[in-house]
């Protein structure tokens, strides 16, 4: 590490290895021990670091479950990046972080997801092949690891294949035939993929998880997106996207570089998150209307919003450790879901720690 105003450096244990003119320095204000960078705790998962900058936070599996077993079976660790990307929004990191957590916004905001979008051939009615295909294109539009097109080349080579005339029968077998050729595919290539077939008869099959309190994974098939959401301010947010796939071992790619962040508008966008930051700043201008007195959820399916906050809440009134991680564990969960008893009232007193 080096200093970019006086040149010192120190190594990758912290240890510092060079001080300009150090004659010109008092020999008591060169302490070698004073001189070490400050240390940070730090946990691996999942293939990437974790900083936790409070020395009295429990440890991070405790933190992490159930989504760390989740995605421990479905090797995570085993995903490298494609691609990363990074957008600046003028809104509140918790809005950013709530848009996510509900499916109830796909119709009106990603219109092109619905089967009803589907364009109808002249010989009738697609198939349930060609309509599972329609999504798993659209989905991965630009968005890579959403849905790889690896994945997507493997259904087309499945899309003639005979199904039963029952559909559930027939969402069944084309289902678990292209989890096995997706998985028998990759397999042969070196790469370290768990046996779809077995997560899904596990119940390991949501296509999004929430980890709190900022961090997504939206698992297709052999590949993933992944959502990082920071605040760069009260009104302000750093929004980033990585796309994650199975690379076989062999094969050597460009190290990841933290990417420039563009605008929501940027036109480099794909769909997807171009229609949802499109959404978000207006979001946020509305918060400061005064006809705005509060937000109303569904106690059904926008419950991970309503458990999202409430946990935040608890952190803000200084709720200790032992009623945060079990809380935190009800919030780490799919989107979609109800709101749930998270061991405290909603009106945490400020003296609670």
């Amino acid at each position: 590490f080096v200093c970019p105003f006086h040149g010192w450096c120190w190594g990758i244990d912290g240890r510092n290895t060079f001080v300009l003119r150090p004659e010109e320095f008092d020999e008591h204000n060169l302490c070698p021990d004073d001189l070490r960078l400050v240390s940070v705790r730090c946990e691996l998962w999942g293939g990437c670091a974790w900083i936790n900058l409070d020395d009295h936070a429990p440890p991070l599996r405790d933190c992490f479950e159930p989504f760390a077993s989740i995605y421990d079976a479905w090797r995570v660790e085993s995903l490298r990046v494609e691609w990363w990307q990074a957008c600046r929004l003028p809104v509140n990191w918790k809005l950013a972080t709530a848009a996510f957590m509900e499916g109830y916004h796909v119709p009106q905001t990603h219109p092109q997801l619905l089967p009803s979008s589907q364009p109808t051939p002249s010989a009738g009615p697609p198939g349930l092949a060609q309509t599972n295909l329609y999504f798993m294109r659209t989905l991965g539009e630009g968005m890579a690891g959403m849905t790889h097109e690896n994945d997507v080349r493997i259904a087309e080579g499945l899309q003639n294949m005979e199904l039963p005339t029952d559909p559930a029968a027939a969402m069944a077998l084309w289902r678990s035939t292209l989890n096995d050729a997706v998985v028998d595919w990759h397999r042969a290539r070196g790469c370290d993929i768990p046996d779809l077939n077995d997560l899904a008869r596990r119940g390991i099959v949501d296509a999004i998880n929430f980890c709190f309190p900022h961090y997504f994974l939206l698992p297709q098939y052999s590949s993933a997106s992944s959502y990082r959401i920071r605040p760069l301010g009260p009104e302000e947010t750093l929004f980033e996207i990585w796309s994650l796939t199975r690379i076989p071992p062999d094969q050597v790619t460009d190290k990841p570089t933290p990417p420039e962040p563009m605008a929501p508008d940027d036109p480099r966008w794909p769909p997807i998150p171009a229609q949802d930051f499109s959404n978000l700043p207006r979001q946020q201008k509305g918060l400061h209307s005064k006809g705005f007195e509060y937000m109303r959820l569904s106690s059904k399916i926008e419950g991970l919003i309503s458990n999202f906050e409430r946990v935040i809440d608890g952190f803000l009134a200084g709720l200790p450790y032992d009623a945060l991680i079990p809380a935190i564990q009800k919030t780490n969960s799919t989107i979609d879901v109800p709101m749930v008893d998270l061991g405290f009232s909603q009106a945490v007193p400020s003296e609670a720690r």
